[in-house]
């Protein structure tokens, strides 16, 4: 015999725990339509060599690949490379700013470990602009995220903004560009590592003069509200253009979100993210839930300038941003974070007693004509069984369908949470199922 196992990496669930998964798809998917975003399928499988275009280092090497004939094929490891793909091919034919959603798996050949999964959903939301792109969409875009944490109910968050140019233009001033990307890569680890760590390895590796490391250190201190950060950066009086600008576009972009709707105690700025260090330019976002920021980011983002830029001379700026749906779901139930009661599909369960199949499934149907899911008990079973098999599936209603009930027009519907049972007409058999 060979054993039933799931490969490392891959995420199987039971029953119940697939239905609380879809309901927060669902959710997700439901709220990027509310905003008007056009939805978008691309093929798991590419051309090696369209999705390599861009690959490179730690990324190429957890890419699956492998050939078939003559065609080296990879199967994809996120939806922006074939976002990317897609609107350079289908350019003429797509209105511009194009706002699209994906919600699909992608795989990554890494070492599996607590929370990592070789194969996972993504959600990914972007809006790709022709030439230009407001920063009114880079409000929009965490505006769309606060929806759904707030309906997916998993507890506090807070939207976390930035501007990559307000940090590469302090680099920039204090003539340090030339070790840009090492300073990024530090400040992105300062959280783990600690603002000691942080400044001894800027002193001692990369022999940068205390002054400029305390600058770079005062500046990441920066704390408080939106105004008061956007203040203390202001009063900076650095003279740099991409600082100035990206200070500018951070105002502008803050500012926004609050008139989108979010309430100001779910997002702030965090002048030290610094994500996507060779892809995002301006806007980046980070978004952790409160409490429990040791799980890592759960959605994450930003603004780039030039989306397919190995595929087409056409300049196509976007933002976006994209919910790890797999992992977010792992770590949401090892931390006992999601609240959602549905574990299943079927609330109630028609059971024929005696003869009555036939005027069992009429019953059945019209529940279902009503909006009520239902399944029924289709087995020769004892009542026993057809009760154990109701309860192992954690429906909540019965609905017994003997010759009295037919004979008498009524119906038997029982609680079996609550065990009450009583007998009623149709309407209240709706109202009564409806209603609770």
């Amino acid at each position: 015999m060979i054993e039933p196992k799931t490969l490392p990496g891959f995420m199987e669930l039971l029953p119940q725990d697939q239905i609380l998964f879809n309901k927060m798809k669902d959710i997700i998917r439901k709220n990027y339509e509310s905003y008007g975003f056009w939805p978008l399928d691309t093929p798991v499988l590419e051309s090696s060599e369209v999705l390599l275009a861009k690959a490179g280092g730690e990324t190429e090497k957890q890419i699956y690949s492998f050939s078939k004939g003559d065609s080296n094929l990879c199967m994809r490891f996120d939806l922006t490379v074939p976002l990317a793909k897609y609107v350079a091919a289908n350019f003429n034919n797509l209105a511009f700013p194009f706002a699209r959603y994906q919600i699909g798996k992608v795989y990554r050949g890494e070492k599996p470990q607590k929370g990592r999964f070789r194969e996972f959903y993504q959600c990914d939301i972007d809006v790709i602009g022709k030439d230009k792109l407001s920063l009114y969409y880079d409000a929009e875009i965490p505006s769309i995220m606060y929806k759904i944490f707030k309906e997916l109910d998993i507890g506090d968050f807070t939207i976390f903004v930035s501007n990559r140019k307000i940090l590469l233009g302090l680099i920039e001033s204090l003539n340090l560009e030339n070790i840009s990307i090492d300073i990024l890569r530090l400040v992105d680890k300062i959280g783990k590592i600690g603002e000691e760590n942080f400044v001894q390895t800027l002193k001692l590796d990369y022999q940068i003069p205390e002054e400029k490391v305390k600058s770079l250190l005062n500046f990441l201190q920066i704390k408080g509200t939106v105004e008061e950060q956007i203040s203390k950066l202001e009063s900076l009086n650095i003279e740099n253009e991409q600082f100035k600008i990206g200070v500018k576009e951070l105002k502008l972009v803050t500012e926004c979100i609050k008139v989108f709707g979010v309430d100001e105690k779910n997002f702030n700025i965090n002048l030290s993210i610094a994500r996507g260090l060779d892809y995002y330019t301006g806007t980046v976002y980070e978004t952790f839930l409160n409490g429990y920021e040791k799980l890592g980011s759960i959605c994450s983002g930003g603004r780039f300038e030039n989306l397919a830029g190995y595929y087409t001379n056409e300049k196509l700026p976007g933002v976006g941003m994209s919910i790890g749906l797999t992992r977010l779901f792992y770590q949401l139930k090892e931390n006992n974070l999601l609240k959602s009661q549905q574990t299943t599909n079927a609330n109630v369960i028609v059971i024929p007693m005696g003869d009555t199949m036939n005027e069992s499934i009429n019953i059945s149907n019209m529940l279902r004509d009503n909006g009520i899911n239902n399944t029924v008990y289709l087995e020769e079973a004892k009542f026993k069984q057809k009760i154990a098999f109701a309860n192992k599936c954690g429906i909540k209603y019965a609905v017994f369908v003997g010759e009295d009930e037919i004979k008498n027009h009524y119906f038997t519907v029982k609680n079996l949470f609550s065990f009450t049972q009583s007998q009623v007409n149709k309407d209240d058999l709706i109202k009564i199922i409806k209603n609770n």
